[in-house]
C-alpha cells in the first residue's frame, strides 16, 4: 500500500519461494558433482528459480506501470542493486583469490619452494608449473594441452567488449529519446550475448573432446570451469535480462527521465564484461 510518499510493497510469497527453488538447485548440483543422479532435482531447482524471477519481476514491472514508485523507492532500487554487484564482485573476488593461492603459494611449496617447500617430499618428482598439465599423483590424469587466448577465448572478448559499446550507445540513445536507435543497439547487445555463450559451449565442447579438460583434470580444471561456468551463467542472465529490457522498451515501458530498469540492466551487464577482461588475462593469458 502507499503510506504518504513512501511505497510499502505488500506481502510477497516470492522470496521464499525463489529460497527454496534456490537451495533445490544447489543441492541438485551438490548431488551431481558428488554421486552423478542430482539431474532431476537441479533441472526441477532451475525451473523454480526461472519461474519465480519471471512472476517476481512482472509484479515489479506493474507496480511500476502503475506508479505506485517515488523517487524514495527509485534511491531504494539503486542502492540494492549497487549492493547487489558488490556482492557479485566479493563473489568472483573468491574464485580470483583461489586461483591466486593456487598458482602463486600452493604449487610454488608442492614444488619445493617457499617456507612449505617441505611439501615436495610427498611427490618428489613434481615439477611446480601453470598450466599444471600434470598433477602430483598417479590417481588424478591433467588436461593434454590448454587453449590457445588468441582463438576462440579472444573472439569472445571482443564479443563482449564490443557488447558494451553497443549497449552504451542503446543507453545513451534512450536518454536523448531516439527509441528506434535504442531498440536496435540494444538488439544488436542482445545478438552478441547470445553469440558469446555460443562460442562458450563451442568451447566446453573442445575442452571435453579434444583437450582433456574436465572437472576432474586436476586443479586446472576445476578452476578454469568455476571460474568460466560462473562468468557464462553470468551472461546468459545478462541476455535475458537485455532481451526483457528490449521487449519493454519496444511497450513503451520507460521514459528517458525514468528507466532504472533499464539502466540497472546496463550495469550488471557492464560489470560481467569487466569480469571476463580479467578472466581473460588470468585464465588464458597469464
Amino acid at each position: 500500500m502507499s503510506s504518504g510518499s513512501y511505497y510499502v510493497p505488500a506481502s510477497s510469497r516470492w522470496p521464499i519461494l525463489g529460497s527454496l527453488a534456490l537451495g533445490a538447485l544447489m543441492v541438485g548440483t551438490g548431488i551431481q558433482l558428488v554421486h552423478g543422479n542430482g539431474s532431476i532435482v537441479v533441472l526441477l531447482g532451475a525451473i523454480g528459480v526461472l519461474t519465480v524471477m519471471a512472476l517476481w519481476f512482472c509484479d515489479v514491472i506493474k507496480e511500476s506501470r502503475h506508479g505506485l514508485y517515488d523517487e524514495q523507492m527509485d534511491r531504494s532500487f539503486r542502492w540494492g542493486m549497487g549492493w547487489f554487484i558488490f556482492s557479485e564482485i566479493m563473489f568472483f573476488a573468491a574464485f580470483f583469490g583461489a586461483l591466486f593461492y593456487i598458482r602463486n603459494y600452493a604449487i610454488p611449496w608442492l614444488g619445493g619452494e617457499g617456507a612449505k617447500g617441505v611439501s615436495a617430499l610427498l611427490w618428489p618428482d613434481f615439477a611446480a608449473h601453470w598450466p599444471l598439465l600434470n598433477p602430483p599423483g598417479s590417481s588424478i590424469a591433467g588436461p593434454k594441452e590448454v587453449f590457445s587466448p588468441w582463438q576462440l577465448p579472444l573472439v569472445n572478448t571482443l564479443i563482449l567488449v564490443s557488447s558494451s559499446i553497443t549497449l552504451t550507445i542503446a543507453h545513451e540513445s534512450f536518454k536523448l529519446g531516439y527509441r528506434q536507435t535504442c531498440r536496435n543497439w540494444l538488439a544488436g547487445t542482445v545478438i552478441l550475448g547470445c553469440f558469446f555463450i555460443f562460442i562458450q559451449g563451442v568451447e566446453y565442447y573442445e575442452a571435453y573432446s579434444h583437450y582433456g579438460i574436465t572437472l576432474e583434470a586436476g586443479v586446472f580444471g576445476a578452476t578454469f570451469f568455476i571460474l568460466t561456468g560462473f562468468h557464462g551463467l553470468h551472461v546468459i542472465i545478462g541476455t535475458i535480462i537485455l532481451a526483457v529490457m528490449l521487449l519493454r522498451i519496444y511497450k513503451k515501458h520507460f521514459e528517458p527521465q525514468q528507466h532504472f530498469g533499464f539502466e540497472a540492466a546496463c550495469w550488471y551487464w557492464h560489470f560481467v564484461d569487466v569480469v571476463w577482461v580479467g578472466l581473460f588475462i588470468f585464465v588464458y593469458v597469464l
